[in-house]
């Protein structure tokens, strides 16, 4: 647990991909609590750029850029915006980056920021405090856009009735309130058999394209991949599988792999795949243990990837993977 009281989800994990080195560079691109950015500074004597586009999370870091003056660099941005932020430092080459995708402990916890249903609030679910709210989406959308968000970004097989039912309780009162959103999708679909709130997918498709997450996430994987220098290695912890998708294709197609191939799709598995530039360090994605998971429950759907750039001599680097 970070001295926020923030807990990085699998950090010893993390860490071991990561390998943090004395005299490297290094980019957390999601700093949030400040959790892996004060664990990689104390593995070893480095440099630390990190990025955050919430404003009170940069707010938050100045502690700890304090007490690792000089080596840890706080920049208010989207991760997605990488490059740029860090060409304005004069920064062209990394030895690390670290993605964590899931949303900040302290961004759940407070209602006022919106994101949860757990307790009531304004639907708000910025993650830099500006552009269009949750409630902005849900008030202004007309009903199959906002049906295709649930289904698209929620995987939410009733989006039809619940954008049905939230345009009609719109008509007679704005949707302002997060208590108000899930009680009405909870009242308009069956329970689920898993326990799951009803609420979840549809807050989360919501909170998907208030943020544009999924544009974020290929804009910060191909960002990171352009900084990295040979022998620099990407670490990217995914929750859900829309972004877990996007993960593990980047990576294999960095790789060399035919990403994405499919029996049920036989032009897929024609042609060549492109030349290696990275190797895989996590064939399959690693999932955080059962003693984790126990101790914090947010873990549970927590999937690490990561790949590292070969070297410029490397012979898989200049030949087409197999």
């Amino acid at each position: 647990m970070s001295a926020s009281g923030h807990v990085p989800v699998m950090l010893s994990e993390v860490l071991e991909q990561l390998a943090p080195r004395d005299g490297a560079i290094y980019c957390d691109g999601t700093f949030g609590g400040g959790g892996y950015a004060g664990a990689i500074l104390e593995a070893a004597r480095c440099t630390l750029f990190a990025i955050d586009r919430d404003p009170e999370a940069i707010a938050r870091g100045a502690a700890l850029a304090t007490r690792h003056a000089g080596r840890l660099h706080l920049l208010e941005g989207r991760f997605g915006e990488m490059l740029a932020l860090l060409e304005a430092r004069d920064v062209t080459r990394l030895d690390g980056v670290v993605l964590d995708l899931g949303v900040s402990s302290f961004q759940l916890d407070d209602s006022e920021r919106g994101f949860s249903f757990r307790g009531d609030g304004p639907l708000d679910m910025r993650m830099s405090k500006h552009g269009k709210s949750a409630a902005d989406l849900v008030n202004t959308l007309d009903e199959s856009e906002l049906a295709d968000v649930l289904y698209q970004l929620g995987e939410e097989r009733y989006s039809r009735r619940i954008a049905r039912v939230i345009v009609a309780a719109r008509r007679e009162a704005p949707i302002t309130t997060t208590a108000r959103l899930a009680e009405l999708v909870r009242g308009c679909i069956p329970r689920d058999p898993s326990g799951i709130d009803g609420a979840t997918r549809s807050f989360q498709a919501l909170r998907l394209a208030v943020n544009d997450e999924l544009g974020e996430v290929e804009r910060g994987l191909a960002a990171a991949a352009a900084l990295l220098a040979p022998g620099g290695r990407l670490v990217v912890v995914a929750f859900h599988s829309l972004e877990d998708r996007l993960v593990k294709r980047f990576m294999a197609g960095a790789a060399g792999r035919q990403a994405g191939a499919s029996r049920h799709d036989p032009s897929s598995l024609m042609g060549r795949a492109a030349p290696a530039e990275f190797r895989l360090l996590t064939p399959r994605a690693l999932r955080p243990g059962t003693a984790e998971t126990n101790a914090n429950p947010r873990a549970r759907s927590a999937r690490l990837r990561a790949i590292e750039r070969l070297p410029l001599d490397h012979p898989a680097a200049s030949r087409d993977a197999a």
